[in-house]
C-alpha cells in the first residue's frame, strides 16, 4: 500500500505524521519528497547508505547548426535564444543555452533538422538511501538554486519498493511537485490545523486529490487551537477525520529536540498504528 501524507500549507505537520507513521509499523519504507526541504532525516539520523545523482537532460549545440530557429520556437520555456547570423553588420550566428530554464524534454533535439542538438546531463540534486532500525529510507535533496524539483521527486519515487508498505512524505502546497509526489498513491492523508489558515488550504488539498481520484481523509494537529470550523468542514463535506493530535507540550518539546514522540509515549505508537488500520480500511470502502 502506498500512503502519502499531504497538506495544503507548510507548518501543519506532515513530517510529525510521516515519520511516526513509519516508526510505528512494521515492513515499511519512508520516502521524504519534499526535496526542496527535506526534513524526515533530521528525526531519524540515517547512515547514508547509497547517494544517486539526479540529473537532467539539456541541450548542447553543434557546429552542424545552421541557425534556422527551430529549436527555440518550439520551446515552450525559452530555454534557448537563436541569434542569425548577419554578414552585413558581421554579426555571427549564436545559440544561447539557459540550462535552468530546461525542463529536459528533448523536443528541441526532435525538431532540429539538422542533428545539431545532442543531448547532455546536468546535475540537479541527489536521491539518498538508508535504513534506520527496520525503516527501509529514501530522501531526495534539489541543489540550491535550482527552480525544477519535480525531476527529483520522481527519483525518489523510483526507489519505491512493491513489497512494504509505502509512505510518501509530500511538499507542502497543491502545485506541481505535490501532484507529483501524490500521484499513483492508494490513499492520501491530509494533515491540518484548526485555523482559518489551515482549513483554507486544506479545501484546496481537498479539491486537488478529488480531481486525482485519491481517496483520502484527515489528521488535525495542534487541537486544541483555533476554532471548529475544520470540523463543520469535514462533515459537510463527508471527510472522515483520522486521528486528532492534541496541542500539546511534551509533544511540542519531543518534537522541538528531533526525537519522535510515538517511541516516546506507548499511547501515541498504538495511536498511530490504528491510523494505519482505518486508512487501510478506508482505502479498501473507497
Amino acid at each position: 500500500m502506498i500512503i502519502s501524507i499531504a497538506s495544503g500549507k507548510g507548518g501543519t505537520g506532515k513530517t510529525t505524521v510521516a515519520v511516526n507513521l513509519a516508526c510505528s509499523l512494521e515492513n515499511v519504507q519512508l520516502l521524504d519528497c519534499d526535496v526542496e526541504n527535506p526534513n524526515d532525516h533530521l528525526f531519524l539520523d540515517p547512515e547514508v547508505r547509497e547517494t544517486k545523482p539526479v540529473n537532467l537532460k539539456v541541450p548542447k549545440i553543434d557546429k552542424k547548426c545552421d541557425y534556422c530557429g527551430k529549436c527555440s520556437e518550439f520551446c515552450e520555456f525559452n530555454a534557448l535564444f537563436v541569434v542569425k547570423p548577419n554578414p552585413k553588420n558581421r554579426i555571427p550566428g549564436n545559440v544561447l543555452t539557459f540550462p535552468e530554464l530546461c525542463h529536459g524534454c528533448g523536443g528541441c533535439s526532435i525538431v532540429c533538422p539538422r542533428n545539431a542538438i545532442v543531448e547532455e546531463d546536468r546535475q540537479i540534486g541527489v536521491v539518498n538511501s538508508a535504513m534506520v532500525g527496520e525503516i527501509e529510507f529514501a530522501w531526495g535533496e534539489l541543489y540550491v538554486g535550482e527552480p525544477l524539483a519535480v525531476p527529483v521527486i520522481r527519483a525518489v519515487k523510483d526507489e519505491i519498493n512493491g513489497e512494504k508498505t509505502v509512505i510518501i512524505d509530500s511538499p507542502p502546497g497543491t502545485s506541481c511537485p505535490v501532484i507529483n509526489s501524490v500521484y499513483g498513491s492508494d490513499y492520501c492523508v491530509l494533515v491540518t490545523e484548526p485555523t482559518p489558515f489551515g482549513l483554507y488550504d486544506l479545501k484546496l488539498a481537498i479539491e486537488t486529490l478529488r480531481e486525482l481520484k485519491i481517496p483520502s481523509g484527515v489528521v488535525v494537529n495542534k487541537k486544541g487551537i483555533g476554532d471548529e470550523k475544520v470540523y463543520e468542514y469535514c462533515k459537510k463535506e463527508k471527510i472522515e477525520i483520522l486521528l486528532e493530535i492534541p496541542f500539546d507540550r511534551k509533544i511540542a518539546e519531543l518534537y522541538s529536540s528531533g526525537v519522535l514522540f510515538a517511541t516516546q509515549m506507548t499511547e501515541w505508537k498504538r495511536n498511530f498504528s490504528d491510523l494505519f488500520g482505518v486508512i487501510r480500511e478506508s482505502a479498501q470502502n473507497a
